[in-house]
């Protein structure tokens, strides 16, 4: 995967606006973003722009991967 920040709007710590993260495959097909904020996570699955993404919170984002150890 190569993985790209897409926008930086933080000081020290993530703040509403978040940080956006480009995903693409090794070929450089767009797969999706990804957007971190300080209360959550978003999924958004090729051209999808955030309002229309999936959101997870941090809560439900730590507990799904502790559940995959």
């Amino acid at each position: 995967m190569k993985v790209t920040v897409k926008r930086f709007n933080v000081d020290m710590e993530v703040k509403n606006s978040g940080v956006e993260f480009e995903v693409r495959n090794n070929s450089g097909d767009h797969l999706g973003d990804l957007v971190l904020t300080k209360t959550r996570l978003i999924w958004c699955e090729g051209r999808t722009r955030p309002e229309n993404g999936i959101p997870i919170s941090w809560d439900e984002f730590i507990d799904m991967m502790n559940s995959r150890q």
